[in-house]
């Protein structure tokens, strides 16, 4: 159950359009409800903010329209993660209010507009790297946050990336998505104030070793500032650099105190 949810029932208690019994039963599966197959968070919204989301990747195609079925009697804005077509048509009977991003393999189920705040970038590498740094994107999109996509800047050509500098010193936070030898990530990190995420994706020949060396070589940045997540992990990386964005934001506009 979602923060307004719970509002709106305790307001309907206070003013007695639900009695107590009515707002007990529809509290009972707090703090978490038990499928047989998933134990479904229901209070990880009340707690962290987000709702729990969906790693469709393992799970049958029945076990996922069940836990769909199920979050959606407490949750809008539901993320399903590592979606093929063949899932989003399945979710799709269960909730027909979602969509589909087809290069990040995100499901957005009952999505509800958000004011998105902050300015949190994402830059790639290389075209090929794109499903991972849209995995991020959407997913920073749909936790709320002002989004700015700067894609195929790889060191190859840095001319490309140096183009766009202004554009990244505007940044609450860089999400930066390379495979190869993933030196992107440092370069960033040592023309931003920012915090950097890095994300090694398994992109590149033999010896990147499905994304080892990125992810060595991101690991042992010599800029300051660059951390780091697993191969691959877009989803990740957006939820992280939500949290940095929107804590930024927040702070942005608190008014401060006249100096002395």
């Amino acid at each position: 159950m979602d923060r307004d949810r719970l509002k709106q029932l305790l307001e309907q208690v206070k003013t007695g359009q639900v009695d107590l019994e009515q707002a007990l039963d529809r509290l009972r599966s707090l703090p978490f409800e038990n499928l047989g197959y998933a134990r479904l968070d229901c209070h990880r919204q009340l707690r962290n903010g987000v709702a729990e989301v969906i790693y469709c990747e393992g799970k049958t195609i029945d076990q996922i329209q069940g836990i769909v079925r199920h979050m959606i009697e407490h949750h809008d804005n539901i993320l399903a993660t590592r979606a093929t077509p063949a899932v989003y048509e399945a979710v799709r009977e269960v909730a027909a209010d979602s969509t589909y991003h087809q290069p990040a393999r995100i499901i957005r189920i009952r999505p509800r507009p958000i004011d998105p705040v902050g300015h949190l970038a994402v830059i790639s590498a290389g075209t090929a790297d794109l499903p991972v740094a849209e995995e991020a994107a959407v997913t920073a999109e749909a936790l709320g946050n002002r989004v700015h996509r700067v894609y195929d800047v790889g060191v190859a050509g840095i001319h490309r990336l140096l183009a766009v500098c202004d554009e990244l010193f505007r940044a609450h936070v860089a999400v930066v998505v390379a495979g190869m030898e993933g030196a992107l990530a440092g370069v960033v990190g040592g023309l931003v104030s920012c915090p950097v995420i890095a994300v090694p994706t398994s992109v590149g020949y033999g010896a990147s070793f499905g994304g080892l060396a990125a992810l060595l070589g991101m690991l042992n940045s010599c800029a300051a500032g660059v951390s780091v997540v697993n191969i691959d992990n877009g989803f990740g990386a957006g939820y992280q650099a939500s949290l940095i964005n929107r804590m930024a934001a927040r702070a942005a506009a608190v008014p401060r105190e006249p100096e002395a």
